[in-house]
């Protein structure tokens, strides 16, 4: 099958610049807390590794107005949250934990609630070390536990 010179063009230059994100950013347990109606915000958490180092910049979703990477801290026996300027470091090679109390992916102005064992879709906007932005897209379980957390375990207690 042949090309005309222009598509054949087109193809290979889309092929080029298409940043490959996938291939150099991992997610693992990436989980969005459930909501409850009237909930208008909640926070999505995973551990991101980027193998040549990069920037989270940001995030979008279609189930939030308002969509923010914060960090969650202890500043003065006071916790605070805030939106972070210039995006989250992704060292190369080192797992970075977005979690409950620290670096998370703020989810606000939700236009519907989130219920439990439903998927939310999510795109991460990454910049990698040569300062190309791609978008990772993501589809994220709800739930009201992180996916790692065990059942408290009774057995043990004497009463």
């Amino acid at each position: 099958m042949k090309y005309p010179a222009f598509v054949a063009a087109a193809l290979l230059a889309s092929s080029l610049l298409s940043p490959l994100a996938a291939q150099t950013i991992d997610v693992k347990d990436a989980w969005v807390r459930a909501t409850v109606p009237g909930q208008k915000a909640t926070g999505a958490f995973m551990t991101i590794t980027a193998r040549d180092g990069a920037t989270l910049l940001g995030a979008s979703s279609p189930a939030a107005g308002v969509v923010q990477v914060h960090e969650m801290k202890m500043d003065g026996g006071v916790m605070t949250m805030r939106a972070l300027e210039g995006g989250l470091a992704l060292p190369a090679g080192q797992a970075v934990e977005l979690k409950l109390g620290g670096y998370h992916v703020m989810l606000m102005d939700l236009k519907a609630p989130l219920p439990k064992d439903t998927l939310v879709p999510l795109t991460l906007v990454v910049k990698n070390s040569q300062g190309v932005q791609s978008r990772l897209e993501l589809k994220v379980k709800v739930s009201a536990v992180a996916p790692d957390a065990t059942a408290h375990d009774m057995s043990q207690h004497k009463h």
